[in-house]
């Protein structure tokens, strides 16, 4: 029971740590494009090909 008296602050902390971190993360447009990341992704940008680098 003690046991309780510890862990229910400590995960409501945690819970509350996460909200803000994503409402941080939403203010400062880190997901402001994700049309954009996922087209970037599939793009081929190398000039030459895996084998050739050293």
């Amino acid at each position: 029971m003690t046991g309780l008296l510890f862990l229910i602050p400590v995960a409501l902390l945690l819970g509350l740590s996460g909200l803000v971190a994503f409402f941080w993360a939403l203010r400062n447009g880190q997901f402001s494009d994700p049309e954009g990341d996922a087209a970037r992704i599939l793009a081929d940008d190398d000039d030459e090909p895996l084998e050739d680098r050293k």
